[in-house]
Order: structure tokens, then sequence, then C-alpha cells
């Protein structure tokens, strides 16, 4: 069995690069089962509102929270996370409360992924708050863990209020949903040490160890500063995937992962051994065939 789980991030609306084409849902629906059916662990979708880049065409998203049950109930087998959920876009109440319906929605096979979202065009345009983003999720997660974890929170902040919240109905999994954070920062990765069960960041320059084992190591600071034993929390990275020879994603994501199923499976395997125990996969083109592209590659790593 190989050490760590393998994820598909699901495309999530119009699609960069895809000359204006969208991801309806028949075709995230699709991309999704056949995912399950090949081998994959967990299938993500992001949690986005509108791009406006200043050097190319707007691009839009179907609403997250909607999507992920929609996944969830499609499938039946594999686990479905969100990544990552933003904090800035929600009340932490009934961000909680999302979470535990997708949950109840998916038999207990939902992850939980939550970052502080990002200010910006999108946020500007949607009338969501522009400044203090890591002071409201620091909040947030005062509110969205006691609810998750005990069932109640009681909290008076600057920016979030929850009195005397009851977290009802519960789940199939009462206090024992996971909880991943994104976090790149040095306040983000405290936050990530004290509350999370995986920490989560993704490639922007290239997907490869050069890039994120500077990150791993500074997790492993945050974690001791925080009094927390390094092994103890899962690490995720993602990565972009070019299995076909169709390539494209480069403007966006940085340089992708190519090559031949046994490339591609000795890259994955040496982020297993520095110690990810997740590797969340965003693949180009999105499209079932790319998917199926990926089926040797995970045959190559389950015959380890």
């Amino acid at each position: 069995m190989r050490p760590f789980e393998i994820g598909l991030v699901l495309p999530m609306g119009e699609v960069f690069g895809g000359g204006g084409s969208t991801s309806r849902w028949a075709n995230i629906r699709d991309l999704a089962l056949r995912a399950e059916e090949i081998g994959f662990d967990v299938v993500w979708t992001c949690d986005e509102l509108l791009w406006r880049p200043p050097d190319r065409d707007p691009q839009g998203f179907w609403e997250g929270v909607a999507m992920t049950g929609a996944v969830a109930a499609a499938t039946s087998r594999i686990k479905v996370g969100t990544w990552i959920l933003s904090a800035l876009h929600r009340n932490p109440g009934i961000t909680a409360k999302a979470v535990e319906t997708i949950d109840e929605i998916s038999g207990g096979r939902f992850v939980f992924g939550l970052g502080s979202g990002h200010a910006g065009r999108q946020a500007h345009a949607f009338g969501l708050p522009e400044n203090h983003v890591y002071g409201r999720f620091a909040e947030a997660i005062e509110i969205i863990v006691p609810l998750l974890r005990a069932g109640h929170a009681d909290f008076e902040g600057t920016f979030h209020v929850a009195r005397d919240l009851e977290h009802r109905p519960i789940g199939p999994r009462p206090g024992r949903i996971p909880i991943m954070i994104g976090a790149k920062g040095p306040k983000m990765l405290r936050l990530a040490a004290l509350h999370a069960d995986t920490w989560s960041w993704f490639a922007e320059e290239r997907s490869d160890l050069a890039e994120f084992e500077p990150r791993l190591a500074a997790l492993v600071d945050a974690c001791v500063g925080a009094g927390r034993d390094p092994e103890t929390i899962g690490k995720s990275a993602g990565l972009v995937i070019e299995p076909t020879s169709v390539g494209g994603s480069e403007t966006d994501f940085g340089i992708p992962v190519r090559g031949s199923p046994e490339a591609i499976a000795d890259t994955l395997r040496a982020f297993g051994s520095a110690g990810f125990t997740n590797i969340e996969l965003i693949i180009w083109p999105p499209n079932v065939a790319t998917v199926d592209a990926m089926a040797p590659v995970i045959e190559l790593l389950d015959a380890d």
C-alpha cells in the first residue's frame, strides 16, 4: 500500500486556456466517478468566485459548497473534500453547519479543507471584507473548531460572534470530521499546527520537491513552536500534472510534472518519501481522457 493518498482537484467553472469552455455539472460528475473507479482516494472542489486577472478575460466558478454537496451525493466510496473553503466568504457558524451537512450527504466521507481566503478583486466585486484577512480567519477558527469538535461555541470577537451556539443536527462522525488547513505564512502555519489534522499548500512556481521542502521545514518549525509533534499532522502538496502530450497549464500554475507513467510515479514517490501524506493533483487538460492517463500511474504506485 502506498504511504500517501492521491486526490484529484475537479475543475469548477470556466476553464482557463480552454477556449472559453465551462466545466458543466455532467462533466464534473463524470470526472469524480472516473476518479473513484480508477483508484483515486479523494476528489476536491475549490472555493473561488470570480477571477479578474489584468491580462486576460475573467474566469468564473460554480459556488463551492453547492457543488461539493452534489459531488458527495453522486459518489459512493471516494472521499470528497474542499480545497480550500474560504473563511472570508462565510459566517463561521454557517460554515460548520455546511460541513456537517456535506458529511451527512457523503455518509462520512467529507474532508474539510479550510483557508483564510484572499481579498482582492473578487472580494471587492462581491462586497466581501477586504482587510484583516488573517484576523478574521483566526476568529473563525475559534468558532468552527469548537462547533465541529465539541458541538458548541461561545465567542465574541472583533469580526465574528457565536452566542451560546449549539451545533445541531450532527452527522455520522460526531467530533471527527477531518480538518485540513491551507497555510503558507508563519501565522497561518501556527494555526494549522494548533488545529489541523492536515496542512496543505500548492505549487506556485514548479511542482517539485525543491519548492515544497522549505515549506515543509516551515511547518515543522511551526509545530515545534506550538508544542506539537510534527509527525502527528498530515502534509498535503498540490501539484500540477500533464500526463498526456497536451500541454498548456504553465501560465497559471508554474512548471507541471510531465513524462511517462513511470516518471510521474517516481515524482510522487519522492513526495511520499519526503513525508507528504497527501498529494492533490490538478490535471491538465481537465477531462476524462487525462484522468484515464493517470490510471497506469496509480497502478504502479499500488504495486509498490
